[in-house]
């Protein structure tokens, strides 16, 4: 199973999609799913389900950063890379507008995952675009201590 696979597994399981593409390259930088489950909670739903930027961008940013930093002027311009890639398959970065007719609500507590909810969301897709994006070539140089990632 590529990552891409991993990472809508792991949404299709009940993880949110911060966590389903946070969690789905845990084992690349030596963390524990479970743990990578637990940094990545708060940024579901667009951080915390206030529909912000989308769960899967900001999993992804971890992941590049994880990937490029400490240092920002590596870890920055491969962020923005990614962002206009997503946005340029999907239209946006921002949750709302990517879940616009789809009847999602802001703030409250997760909706039930029911069948009807994973037909009317594109959210498997979105973490499935976004973990498929971090496994291109360019987004997996070396970092800045000049460790070659996985």
């Amino acid at each position: 199973m590529n990552r891409a696979e991993k990472a809508a597994a792991l949404f299709a399981d009940g993880c949110n999609c911060s966590q389903a593409v946070f969690a789905a390259f845990a084992d690349e930088f030596g963390l524990d799913e479970d743990l990578a489950k637990r940094l990545a909670c708060g940024l579901g739903g667009g951080v915390g389900r206030m529909r912000e930027v989308c769960g899967a961008v900001s999993a992804a940013a971890m992941v590049l950063g994880m990937r490029f930093g400490p240092d920002k002027a590596a870890a920055y311009p491969a962020i923005q890379d990614f962002g206009a890639a997503f946005k340029a398959e999907v239209g946006s970065i921002v949750c709302r507008e990517l879940l616009a007719g789809t009847g999602a609500t802001t703030g409250g507590a997760p909706e039930p995952r029911t069948p009807d909810y994973y037909r009317k969301r594109p959210c498997v897709e979105l973490v499935r675009l976004a973990a498929s994006l971090l496994d291109e070539p360019e987004r997996r140089t070396p970092n800045a201590a000049g460790r070659e990632v996985a």
